[in-house]
């Protein structure tokens, strides 16, 4: 299986010793789950794209502190590209940004949330089990760090996994697009800088709430595993 992982975000200069790129933890996460993946990092908020975009199984989209709703041309032009991949066939998985901008570029809608930032860690529901989702839970967690949410699904997908603070917190259309809110390729330490990193704009309250929130652990590797049988169903 071969995924290409349009990273959509750099780090903050003092993360890039530790944590490298947002790409690498996507190729990290894939490892500590024992995935057998080959994958390939192009920069899209550089302009970089994939050369052979059909020589890929599938195509990831990272998160990112852009607005998918924005009018930044390289926004526009990756939610173009998305469309033009889509209506080829490619299989799309998006994660937070990722996911928003999948569903903004597909005719759903993305937008500021009235709720807020959602940080730390959270759980969501299943709302349906297709074929391919093997996890047998109810229930899973994962990291979140999002101010703005999917406020409207785009035509053909199916709602996959909801709260109360995020409805739409996952989604699919058929065997070609699986999307996420929540960050299943962050450790609880990256998770815990970024909150002392934002912690002005989250506010105090808020960010201690987070930072507990980690000792209770996530779902991430298997979430990957949900990503691998999906584009290997």
């Amino acid at each position: 299986m071969k995924i290409a992982l349009l990273q959509t975000d750099v780090l903050h200069p003092e993360f890039i010793e530790q944590y490298q790129s947002f790409g690498v933890m996507f190729q990290q996460m894939f490892a500590a789950a024992d995935i057998e993946i080959q994958s390939e990092i192009f920069s899209v908020i550089d302009g970089v794209y994939p050369p052979n975009p059909d020589d890929f199984d599938a195509m990831l989209v990272t998160g990112s502190k852009a607005d998918a709703f924005s009018n930044e041309p390289w926004v526009l032009t990756l939610g173009a590209y998305l469309r033009q991949r889509h209506d080829a066939g490619q299989k799309l998985l998006g994660i937070c940004f990722g996911h928003q901008l999948l569903a903004h570029a597909l005719g759903g809608r993305t937008e500021r949330a009235a709720a807020g930032w959602g940080v730390g860690v959270m759980a969501y529901q299943w709302q349906t089990k297709p074929t391919w989702l093997n996890d047998e839970a109810a229930t899973f967690k994962l990291i979140c760090s999002h101010r703005d949410q999917v406020t409207q699904l785009p035509p053909g997908a199916t709602l996959l996994a909801a709260n109360d603070f995020c409805p739409n917190a996952a989604f699919y259309i058929a065997d070609k697009v699986l999307a996420f809110q929540g960050h299943p390729e962050f450790s609880t330490d990256f998770g815990a800088e970024l909150i002392h990193k934002r912690q002005l704009d989250i506010g105090d309250p808020l960010a201690q709430k987070a930072l507990t929130s980690y000792a209770q652990g996530h779902d991430g590797l298997a979430i990957a595993k949900v990503m691998r049988d999906f584009v290997g169903h």
